[in-house]
């Protein structure tokens, strides 16, 4: 399921502003390097989630002849970065660092001068998720993300235990629907993004960042 949002941002048409340290981008071109078959055509850069520490960062690899279309495509010294356009905003100003912290420890750091909302609706149900909702479910291995919020509609992703349980659409229904009106009243619809049919969480390399500002 896709969802775009409306971008209220300053980003233009050539992407957002991004830097990345020297460290950074050989790093990611070694991880390119080592990847084998199929070739790896760049990275993708994402917002993962947002979280009481902050928005999430994702780095994934994208195979050659599977370049997301709709992603600004920036260069770094030969290494293609791929910015998912639906969250250009809130990746506007990051900055990308590397450092070694040990074997299989990943080093990646990010410094992003973006609020994890703009919209203080959707900052209200973030701080619901974050103070309520996750505490409550996490006993379960479950987790629930806020995607956005869209004329009045909250999209949001269920995670971990809550993907293919067979128990979700109930827990969501009778619960979370509940507790997002109880707190936001003006939300009158709740869409559920998440793959119930697959039961399974897609690959990718979580990166974890911090928001400032």
């Amino acid at each position: 399921m896709t969802i775009d949002f409306d971008l209220d941002t300053d980003v233009d048409e050539y992407g957002p502003e991004i830097s990345m340290t020297d460290e950074a981008i050989a790093r990611l071109m070694h991880l390119m390097q080592s990847a084998g078959d199929p070739p790896v055509a760049g990275i993708r850069l994402q917002v993962a989630r947002r979280s009481k520490d902050g928005i999430e960062h994702l780095l994934t690899m994208v195979d050659a002849g599977r370049e997301p279309e709709d992603d600004f495509e920036l260069d770094f010294d030969g290494l293609a970065l791929y910015v998912d356009s639906d969250h250009a905003d809130y990746l506007d100003g990051l900055a990308v660092h590397w450092a070694y912290k040990g074997e299989g420890v990943n080093g990646f750091e990010f410094e992003n001068p973006n609020p994890r909302w703009r919209d203080p609706l959707a900052e209200r149900i973030q701080v619901l998720f974050d103070e309520q909702v996750n505490p409550a479910i996490a006993a379960h291995g479950g987790a629930v993300d806020l995607l956005g919020v869209e004329d009045k509609v909250a999209f949001i992703r269920m995670g971990g235990g809550c993907q293919g349980c067979g128990m979700a659409n109930v827990t969501l229904r009778e619960g979370i629907e509940g507790m997002i009106k109880e707190t936001a009243p003006e939300i009158e619809e709740i869409m559920d993004a998440t793959d119930h049919a697959s039961g399974r969480n897609p690959y990718y390399q979580p990166s974890p960042g911090h928001s400032h500002g």
